[in-house]
C-alpha cells in the first residue's frame, strides 16, 4: 500500500527516518504542504541523504532541492548580518527566541529550520535605545508591520525583519516576564547582550505563542516543539537534556497557559506517536470536559495534515486559550 499524506510527513519531518520507500506517495499534495509550511528543506536533506531518494519523482527532488538551497543562503544572510548588526551591544539582557534561538539549538542543521523573522523579547525600558542602536546597522522602523505581527516595534533593513515584544505575557505578569529575563541564557555567538530561553520556559512560551496566534500557525512550529519536548537529541546544545515536568506546569499555571500547553503538546502527541511519554509528562492536570473541548476543537482538526492549515475560528480559540488570562468559565461549563 503507498504511503498516506501523514506518513510522508512522518517520514519526512523526522531527524532520523527509517530507510523506506516512498514510492506512490501523495506528491503534489505532499509537495505543496511542505513548503507551505516551512518543511521544505528537511525533506530535501531526508529524501536526498537519508533515504537515497526514496523513490520520488525527479520533479519532487529538483523543487525541494531548491527550497533547501534558498533556505541554508536565507538563514547565513539573516543570521549572519544579525551577529554583525548586534554583536557590540552591551550590557543589555535581550532574548532571541524561535526560529532564531532553535535553528542551531534543535536542528542538527542550520539550514532545516527557516527562519522568517528574528523574535526578541526585550524589557519595554530598552525598545528605543534597541532601535536606535540598531539605526547604526540600516534598520528602521516598519509601523505598518506592528499590527498584523502583534510585536512592539518592527524594525527592517530590507532584509531582515526584527520584531521586538515587549510585555509579552500581558498586563498583571511583570514579575512572570522579569523572571523570563533573570533565567534566560547566554547565546555567545550573538554577543554579550543576546540570550534565549531556558527549555522549560521556551516550551511553555511555544504553546502560548500557539494559543495567542489562534493556532493560525505551520507545521514547522509542532517540530520544534517535538524537540523542545524530547531533549533535542539530534544535537549537543542548551536544549540538550530532558524537561523538568514540575517547572513546566509550574510556568504554565503562573502565566495562565495550562489550556494552550495542553493542547500544543497533544497536537504533537498526534502528529508524532513517538513523543508520547514525553507529552504525558508535559500535560497539566486539567478537568476532563476542558480537556474534551479542547480535543474537539483544537488537537483533532490541527492534527489533520490533509486539511488546510488555515485554522477557521481562530479569534473564537484566541478568546478560549488566552482570553486576558482570565479564567474561562465556558472551558469548564460549556452550553
Amino acid at each position: 500500500m503507498p504511503p498516506s499524506l501523514l506518513d510522508t510527513f512522518r517520514v519526512l519531518a523526522s531527524f532520523s527516518p527509517e530507510r523506506v520507500s516512498l514510492k506512490g506517495a501523495p506528491w503534489e499534495a505532499y509537495v505543496e504542504l511542505a513548503i507551505a509550511q516551512g518543511l521544505g528543506p528537511l525533506a530535501s536533506y531526508n529524501l536526498e541523504y537519508r533515504l537515497m531518494g526514496g523513490n520520488a519523482p525527479e520533479w519532487v527532488r529538483d523543487r525541494l532541492s531548491a527550497i533547501y538551497a534558498g533556505s541554508a543562503n536565507d538563514n547565513v544572510m539573516k543570521l549572519v548580518n544579525f551577529k554583525r548588526s548586534i554583536d557590540a551591544l552591551e550590557g543589555r539582557r535581550i532574548i532571541a527566541f524561535g526560529g532564531a534561538s532553535y535553528a542551531e539549538a534543535l536542528y542538527p542543521h542550520v539550514a532545516f529550520r527557516p527562519v522568517l523573522e528574528i523574535q526578541m523579547l526585550v524589557s519595554r525600558g530598552d525598545v528605543d535605545g534597541l532601535e536606535g542602536f540598531l539605526k547604526q546597522s540600516h534598520f528602521r522602523a516598519v509601523p505598518q508591520m506592528e499590527a498584523a505581527t502583534g510585536a512592539t516595534r518592527v524594525l527592517s533593513d530590507e532584509h531582515t525583519e526584527l520584531l521586538l515584544y515587549a510585555d509579552y505575557l500581558g498586563a498583571g505578569f511583570e514579575k512572570e516576564e522579569a523572571a523570563l529575563f533573570e533565567r534566560a541564557l547566554l547565546m555567545r555567538f550573538y554577543g554579550p547582550s543576546i540570550y534565549r530561553l531556558t527549555l522549560e520556559d521556551a516550551l511553555v512560551l511555544q504553546c502560548l505563542e500557539h494559543a495567542q496566534l489562534g493556532y493560525d500557525v505551520p507545521l514547522l512550529s509542532f517540530v520544534d516543539l517535538r524537540e523542545l519536548l524530547t531533549g533535542a537529541q539530534h544535537v549537543s546544545g542548551s536544549y540538550s537534556h530532558p524537561f523538568d515536568a514540575v517547572l513546566v506546569q509550574a510556568r504554565a499555571k503562573a502565566w495562565k497557559a495550562e489550556r494552550a500547553l495542553y493542547a500544543s503538546v497533544s497536537i504533537v502527541e498526534k502528529l508524532f506517536p513517538e513523543t508520547r511519554e514525553a507529552v504525558a509528562r508535559a500535560k497539566p492536570p486539567l478537568r476532563r470536559g476542558t480537556r474534551e473541548l479542547l480535543d474537539r476543537l483544537v488537537v483533532t482538526p490541527l492534527s489533520d495534515v490533509s486539511q488546510t492549515r488555515t485554522f477557521q475560528g481562530s479569534e473564537r480559540l484566541r478568546r478560549l486559550l488566552t482570553g486576558g488570562r482570565r479564567t474561562l468559565r465556558v472551558l469548564e461549563n460549556p452550553s
